[in-house]
């Protein structure tokens, strides 16, 4: 599953890399003067269709690129690496989390006068996609801030199931537009928990939920949530936040999850890849592999606790631009073509790694399933619904770093082997969080401030 944030400290990282940034030279990361780098992360699929897009570019620009392509795990590494070394990419992946340390640092370039010049119609771009990338210098996601960088994807992070474990259990497939509550979904996971074999052991259940990963779906459809609406205060401390993260750890004493020691000899998501996990989170960048399993998967709202109406998150990542690049214009021409040019999207689709970031053509392509009934998942439009009505940002997507975030996840264990009760231990953890968001806001004042000095 992709991250969504860059490793702890990167953010002083960049900032204390800022006068290189703004005294280097030039971008480039050895490739020739007439050529760009760009830098991304990704798998065999994702490489694959870049470099397919990138040579209709060259073709059609006669703008030469390089490619620097990582993995997942390696490329905030690699990043923090190039712009300390004054190496930084001519345009590269940017995240939601790091933008405004970017941005104080002086590592991004503001595009928003280039981008507008190029006529291109963001108004056909997922709002929270190009919204993410905007910083009026105090506030990032706000519409009115400056452009620096453009969606790669935005990845609305859907519930799945395994239709045809549903159907042997003799159970209907969950309505695609009226949401489970929370106990009518813990009940078809108890149908579904199953020893098939007599062994005396199970070995199909119900679901298979990471909590660091799936539980802003619970807290947020119950009326909690990780801060209040400025980003000042941690608010975990809460009844609503605390009943959500215990339904969560409660899962594994109903048995209807595998326990620790089942999920350390495979972890659940190769148990949904095998056929033994009923209910499962399903990402865009899921597609590609799911496409090819054993049998028919599908999407559904999440489950709904108190407030009735589903909630998850839409994760995104950005295509940003060096502020030292010795070529501008052509680094805002690709950067523009990967994110919003149709011809391009297109070859990222077909890979089955993002949705559409145009919105005439993501709703194309969920109307596809009803002329082709081969095509997975058939309720496409789930992910298009959670991009326009009821995902959100992750919690420390807009902040300054994500230290205080990480902090609920360091000691939860207890709570998830039903040691501690949830409502304990977010008490106990909640002053932390708390110092370490006072920390994040202090750091991101100091970096305005040496942004705006002469």
């Amino acid at each position: 599953m992709r991250k969504s944030r860059l490793i702890a400290g990167i953010a002083t990282a960049l900032v204390a890399a800022s006068t290189l940034a703004a005294c280097g030279s030039g971008g480039g990361s050895g490739a020739d003067d007439d050529t760009l780098t760009f830098m991304f992360r990704g798998g065999d699929d994702e490489k694959k269709a870049y470099q397919e897009a990138i040579d209709r570019f060259t073709e059609d620009t006669g703008v030469k690129v390089k490619m620097i392509v990582t993995s997942a795990d390696q490329y905030a590494q690699k990043l923090q690496a190039a712009v300390a070394g004054n190496k930084v990419p001519d345009v590269f992946y940017i995240e939601q989390a790091s933008l405004q340390s970017y941005v104080g640092s002086g590592v991004l370039m503001d595009i928003t006068d280039q981008v507008a010049e190029q006529g291109v119609d963001l108004d056909n771009i997922w709002p929270y996609g190009v919204d993410s990338y905007r910083f009026d210098g105090t506030t990032q996601g706000t519409p009115d801030g400056k452009l620096y960088g453009l969606p790669k994807d935005i990845g609305p992070f859907a519930f799945g199931y395994n239709a045809d474990m549903l159907k042997e259990a003799g159970v209907d497939r969950p309505d695609p537009d009226e949401p489970l509550t929370w106990d009518e979904w813990l009940d078809i996971c108890k149908k579904l928990t199953q020893d098939t074999d007599g062994d005396g052991e199970t070995d199909r259940w119900g679901t298979g939920l990471n909590v660091q990963w799936n539980s802003q779906a619970f807290v947020w459809s119950n009326g909690g949530d990780w801060t209040n609406e400025d980003h000042t205060q941690v608010t975990v401390d809460t009844p609503e936040f605390a009943e959500a993260i215990q339904f969560i750890a409660d899962l594994t004493a109903e048995g209807v999850t595998p326990n620790p020691e089942q999920a350390q000899t495979l972890d659940t998501y190769q148990r949904f890849m095998a056929g033994e996990i009923g209910f499962f989170p399903v990402g865009p960048w899921d597609m590609s592999a799911y496409n090819d399993l054993d049998f028919e998967y599908d999407l559904m709202p999440w489950p709904v606790g108190k407030t009735g109406e589903p909630a998850t998150w839409v994760g995104s990542l950005g295509i940003g631009v060096s502020n030292t690049t010795d070529a501008p214009e052509d680094a805002v021409k690709l950067a523009t073509y990967l994110s919003t040019d149709e011809a391009a999207q297109q070859t990222l689709v077909d890979a089955n790694v993002q949705i559409p970031n145009r919105i005439d053509t993501a709703k194309e392509w969920a109307g596809e399933v009803e002329k082709d009934d081969s095509l997975e998942p058939k309720n496409r439009q789930e992910f298009l619904d959670i991009a326009e009505d009821y995902g959100r940002e992750m919690p420390a997507s807009f902040t300054y770093g994500a230290e205080w975030y990480d902090e609920l996840w360091v000691g939860i264990q207890p709570v998830i082997d039903g040691k501690q009760k949830a409502a304990d231990y977010l008490a106990e953890v909640q002053p932390r969080m708390q110092e370490l968001l006072d920390q994040s806001i202090a750091q991101a004042e100091q970096a305005a401030a040496a942004g705006s000095a002469p």
